[in-house]
């Protein structure tokens, strides 16, 4: 049975890979964050595409994994990051990277194997 959450999971999951990937080539989540040519931009999108594709998930899944408020907090992240790029907390931007980030892939690749 083909869930249609799966290609937005694993699209989630790519997101969270590439501020990975981004993080790790600058060392730190902070100086990656203050390279605003190339990592601040991507990493913005891919946080913005996260929360895009989280926000289109089945609430019962999001439900069956705790992640109603996660999911909340994402969309709003979203909002704020398309809305009001200049103003993006990015304290709040390294707290979600280092805490939330992890949690959520890990959450997904979860559910992804159990239900594959």
């Amino acid at each position: 049975m083909f869930d249609k959450n799966f290609p937005k999971m694993e699209f989630i999951i790519e997101r969270i890979e590439f501020i990975e990937y981004i993080v790790k080539r600058h060392k730190y989540v902070t100086k990656a964050l203050e390279d605003e040519i190339e990592a601040k931009p991507a990493i913005l999108m891919h946080l913005s595409q996260i929360g895009e594709e989280i926000n289109k998930l089945d609430k019962a899944i999001l439900e069956k994994l705790s992640l109603i408020e996660d999911a909340k907090g994402a969309y709003n992240v979203r909002n704020f990051i398309v809305h009001s790029y200049e103003g993006v907390n990015l304290a709040l931007i390294e707290r979600i990277i280092k805490e939330k980030l992890p949690f959520l892939k890990k959450t997904f690749k979860r559910y992804l194997n159990e239900n594959n």
